[in-house]
C-alpha cells in the first residue's frame, strides 16, 4: 500500500474510502470512490458471517483486525485502490465497549493502508448516516440489538441516544428481545405455567431440540444475542394464529416506539427512519409498530431509510475525505482521528 499523502494513496477528489459495519450478525466491508460531494456506491464488498468477539476488555480489536486487514487488502486490489484516504469503522457497542478499537485501529490502519482520516462510530451513527445522510432527524436501528439516535445538527445539540444497552440490560423490542420472549413463552408452556405458547414450544423444539437443553446450549455461547434473535422469525410466523406470539410482537412495537420517542428531536415534522434486519419480520411486527408510532409520535414524519449502515460508513468516510462532515463529533459515538480538524456540526442537506 502507498505511503500517506502520496499520489497513489487515493487522496483528494476521487480517492478511495473504506467502510466497515460490524454487528451481531457479522462483518461487512466495502470500498467506494469518493468525490463530487459523496460516494458513488460500493465498488466492491466483502461479507463475513463471523461476528467480532466481545470479551472482558470490550470489543476484541485483534479479532476485528484479523478479519478486516486481509479483506480490505483484497478489496483494494480488486478496485485498484493504492490506499484509502479515509476509513469509517462502525461497530455495535463502540460507545461503551470500544476502548480497544480506539486504542489499536488508528495506528494499525495507518500502517497497513496509509489511512489519513479515521472515524470510529457506534453502529447507530452509521445507521443514521446511511438512512438520513447529514440532515436532522432520528433513526431506529433494529436488528439483533436495538438503538435509536437523533440530532438536530445544532452546534451545541449533539446526539440524542436511547437504548442500545445490550440484550441483558436493554435492546427492548430487538430481535434478541423478541427471540428471548418467544423462548420464554415456550418454556412456560413446557412447565404448564400461565403465559405459555404451545405453538412456540413446538417451533423451539423444531429449531433447538428439547427445550430442557436450552440453558446449556445458550448461556455459554459468546454469540448468544444472535442465537436468540434467530428465533424472532419463528415468533413472527406464529403470530397470525397464536395470541401469545402476537402479544410479544405488539409489546416489541411499543418498546420500539418508546425508544424512538426518546431519541427524536422535539421539532415538529422531524424525520424518523427505521432500519435494520428486524424489519424483515414484515407485517406481524410492522403493523403494530405503525400503530404504536402514530400514537406515541403523532408529529413525526416517517421516511424511508436511504441506505444501510454500511452505506452510512462509506458516506462518513467520504465526508471525512472531503472535509465536509456535519454530524456531531463525540468522544464515544463518533470519534475522528487523523489530520482532519473536527469542527462544530453545521446544518447540511
Amino acid at each position: 500500500m502507498a505511503e500517506p499523502g502520496s499520489a497513489a494513496d487515493g487522496s483528494g477528489a476521487g480517492g478511495h474510502v473504506l467502510g466497515v459495519d460490524s454487528g451481531g450478525s457479522g462483518l461487512r466491508i466495502a470500498v467506494a470512490r469518493a468525490g463530487a460531494g459523496g460516494t458513488v456506491g460500493p465498488a466492491a464488498t466483502h461479507v463475513s458471517r463471523e461476528p467480532v468477539r466481545t470479551g472482558p476488555a470490550g470489543i476484541d480489536a485483534d479479532h476485528l483486525l484479523d478479519q478486516l486487514l486481509p479483506a480490505a487488502e483484497e478489496l483494494g486490489a480488486r478496485t485498484g485502490a493504492g490506499g484509502f484516504t479515509a476509513v469509517c469503522v462502525g461497530a455495535a457497542g463502540m460507545g461503551t465497549l470500544g476502548d480497544a478499537l480506539r486504542a489499536r485501529l488508528p495506528a494499525a490502519l495507518a500502517a497497513a493502508f496509509g489511512v489519513r482520516h479515521l472515524a470510529l462510530a457506534a453502529d447507530a451513527v452509521t445507521a443514521y448516516a446511511g438512512a438520513l445522510g447529514q440532515r436532522p432527524g432520528a433513526v431506529v436501528a433494529a436488528g439483533t440489538g436495538l438503538v435509536a439516535l437523533g440530532t438536530d445538527l445544532a452546534p451545541d445539540g449533539g446526539w440524542r441516544r436511547a437504548d442500545g444497552w445490550g440484550h441483558l440490560l436493554g435492546d427492548c423490542g430487538s430481535g434478541a428481545w423478541i427471540g428471548r420472549a418467544g423462548l420464554e413463552a415456550a418454556l412456560r408452556a413446557h412447565d404448564g405455567r400461565p403465559g405459555g405458547s404451545r405453538a412456540l414450544l413446538a417451533r423451539a423444539e423444531a429449531v433447538f431440540g428439547p427445550v430442557t437443553g436450552l440453558p446449556g446450549a445458550l448461556y455459554p455461547r459468546p454469540d448468544r444475542p444472535a442465537v436468540l434473535a434467530s428465533f424472532a422469525p419463528e415468533v413472527a410466523r406464529c403470530a397470525a394464529a397464536d395470541p401469545v406470539a402476537a402479544d410479544i410482537l405488539a409489546e416489541a412495537a411499543r418498546h420500539i416506539a418508546d425508544t424512538a420517542a426518546a431519541a427524536c428531536p422535539p421539532a415538529p415534522g422531524t424525520a424518523l427512519a427505521l432500519t435494520g434486519g428486524l424489519l424483515r419480520l414484515g407485517d406481524p411486527l410492522l403493523a403494530p409498530l405503525r400503530t404504536a408510532l402514530a400514537e406515541r409520535l403523532p408529529g413525526v414524519r416517517p421516511v424511508e431509510a436511504a441506505g444501510s449502515p454500511l452505506d452510512g460508513a462509506l458516506a462518513i468516510a467520504a465526508a471525512l475525505a472531503e472535509d465536509r462532515l456535519a454530524l456531531p463529533v463525540d468522544g464515544k459515538l463518533l470519534q475522528i482521528t487523523g489530520h482532519m480538524t473536527a469542527r462544530p456540526p453545521r446544518r447540511a442537506g
